[in-house]
């Protein structure tokens, strides 16, 4: 079982920066991480994914060049760092984590098997 719990989110002005942690319990390191946002009566959206070595990243285009994840292994932790926030990325912000992903399967919430509680993310005009 893993066990995911994200922190780090809150009130940002548009232009603004912040870093999300996701904490994981358990051995995640052959686990690939994933975040994904939802604002309210939209569905779940792919932001970014890891692999488990950290070797490779994938972004949704919309993130592309201001968003960053990366993790930590010895430390089960996972962060996204968002730089130059908009008003419309105001969501809850989830970690996720799986393995036997490949390719485009990351970016599909789908197929991920664990997911945390969400934190919120408030991106003020």
């Amino acid at each position: 079982q893993v066990q995911l719990v994200e922190s780090g989110g809150g009130l940002v002005q548009a232009g603004g920066s912040l870093r999300l942690s996701c904490a994981a319990s358990g051995r995640t390191f052959s686990y690939d991480m994933g975040w994904f946002r939802q604002a309210p009566g939209k569905e779940r959206e792919f932001v970014a994914a890891i692999s488990w070595s950290g070797g490779t990243t994938y972004y949704s285009d919309s993130v592309k060049g201001r968003f960053t994840i990366s993790r930590d292994n010895a430390e089960n932790t996972v962060y996204l760092q968002m730089n130059s926030l908009k008003p419309e990325e105001t969501a809850v912000y989830y970690c996720s984590a799986s393995r036997g992903l490949y390719g485009s399967s990351r970016y599909a919430a789908g197929l991920y098997e664990y997911w945390g509680q969400g934190t919120q993310v408030t991106v003020s005009s």
